[in-house]
């Protein structure tokens, strides 16, 4: 599978608590400035390419991945995008055919669940599924995600509003060829939001998967990156 990184956004909260010295791609997790430590993440689980999708506005983060050295080719696009459903449309253009495991920027998981993520997302494509989302039933976002499971173990609902049992998305995906069409299809009929996307691929009758690992945490709000830290540095103890 190919590599993908979404880091497109403006990083609006951390901007408003304070942090707007250093783009939120840059920001430590673990002692690594968290885009380097996301491609060095995709590179061990064996993504075949590494592309980046990053914000024009944040020459530093550019700088940064130009001296980053990796064993896999990297690609980085700069862009200026409304939303992420945007920059992800922006970044499939530049990545080789084939799947793509596609993760947000502020992603953050323990190294045993990205490899699980990573492994289940890789056999479920092999098997037929249109798409896979990473779910987790720890929840602490603004504006979660929530899907449910029916039959076959596939997606059958992506909710604004909680559903039981409580699992919500987590920011990584996998997908296929017809997931990849679909995202630059849904674009181009004015969908604005991942979740709307999400949404649609179901609703259109889309094999969507799941993996679900017990924690993700998405590193909106300075809390959030201290939370992080915090819980990866007492499992590395």
């Amino acid at each position: 599978m190919h590599g993908l990184i979404l880091a497109g956004g403006e990083g609006s909260r951390f901007a408003t608590a304070g942090e707007g010295s250093l783009p939120k791609p840059l920001v430590e997790v673990a002692g690594r400035p968290q885009i380097v430590r996301l491609l060095e993440t995709l590179e061990g689980l064996g993504c075949t390419s590494l592309t980046c999708a990053v914000r024009a506005d944040f020459p530093i983060v550019r700088r940064v991945l130009d001296g980053t050295r990796l064993g896999r080719p990297l690609k980085v696009i700069e862009c200026r995008t409304p939303s992420s459903l945007h920059t992800l449309v922006e970044g499939l253009r530049a990545v080789a055919p084939g799947p793509v495991f596609c993760s947000m920027v502020d992603t953050v998981m323990r190294p045993q669940d990205w490899q699980a993520v990573y492994s289940g997302m890789e056999r479920q494509l092999a098997e037929g599924a249109d798409m896979v989302l990473a779910v987790t039933p720890y929840v602490d976002d603004e504006s979660p995600v929530y899907v449910s499971t029916g039959e076959g173990g596939f997606v059958g609902a992506v909710r604004d509003e909680p559903l039981h049992p409580r699992r919500v998305t987590g920011g990584v995906y996998g997908l296929s060829a017809g997931a990849r069409a679909a995202a630059a299809d849904a674009v181009d009929r004015g969908v604005h939001k991942m979740r709307r996307f999400l949404a649609g691929v179901v609703a259109d009758g889309g094999r969507v998967g799941v993996v679900e690992v017990p924690r993700i945490i998405d590193i909106d709000r300075p809390s959030d990156l201290q939370t992080a830290n915090a819980w990866l540095a007492a499992r590395e103890a």
